[in-house]
């Protein structure tokens, strides 16, 4: 029997937009059950004492990293366009999802947020960015946006983010099966084997 699949992601992370492209298909094809967690990564660099991306804290590893991602996205045929803004804030986008986990749009979304972010240089942080990718989904861009901003919304974000340090994630994407935890867009694989051995 197989085992759900976390997919832990953060709207800015570099390496989370190819896995983010990739993972429900490839979860599908294995007959693994996905479960989206959006999570902010900015708490989880602070528990480690870092105040910016390591890959800006890092130039020498920064570089290597948009170098990396260009054979990676050539690889899987997806389109790359460094954003003029990196980190790119995504708080709006991570809320939505975080509320909406469970809808049957989310995977949609996640691929646009993405797309919009990696591939066309566009501010996922502001709403006139985000509704119009929710209207396309059929979505009430609107309310969804209300949504966002409010309390609850607020904690549930807060709470996964809380989560993801509580279960030892230092980094996105991570997947995690039961107590394993894989950490890196070149472990999705690895992780999909363990949820569809059922380990």
């Amino acid at each position: 029997m197989t085992k759900p699949l976390e997919f832990w992601f953060e709207f800015a992370s570099t390496y989370s937009y190819p896995a983010a492209m990739q993972i429900e298909a490839a979860c599908v094809a294995r007959g693994v059950t996905l479960v989206w967690r959006p999570f902010l990564l900015g708490p989880v660099f602070g528990a480690q004492g870092m105040t910016d991306s390591p890959f800006n804290l890092y130039p020498i590893k920064g570089a290597y990293m948009w170098r990396d991602m260009a054979r990676i996205c050539a690889a899987a045929e997806l389109p790359l366009q460094k954003p003029s803004t990196f980190p790119r804030g995504s708080m709006l986008a991570a809320r939505i999802c975080a509320a909406n986990a469970g809808a049957d749009w989310i995977g949609d979304f996640v691929r646009a947020v993405y797309s919009a972010n990696f591939a066309e240089d566009l501010d996922i942080g502001a709403p006139e960015v985000i509704g119009p990718v929710l209207q396309a989904l059929g979505q009430d861009a609107a309310a969804l946006v209300e949504q966002a901003g409010t309390p609850e919304t607020k904690q549930a974000l807060r709470a996964l983010t809380d989560d993801a340090i509580a279960r030892g994630i230092f980094g996105a994407p991570s997947f995690t099966v039961g107590d394993e935890l894989f950490w890196g867009h070149d472990r999705m694989t690895m992780a999909l084997d363990e949820a569809a051995a059922g380990n």
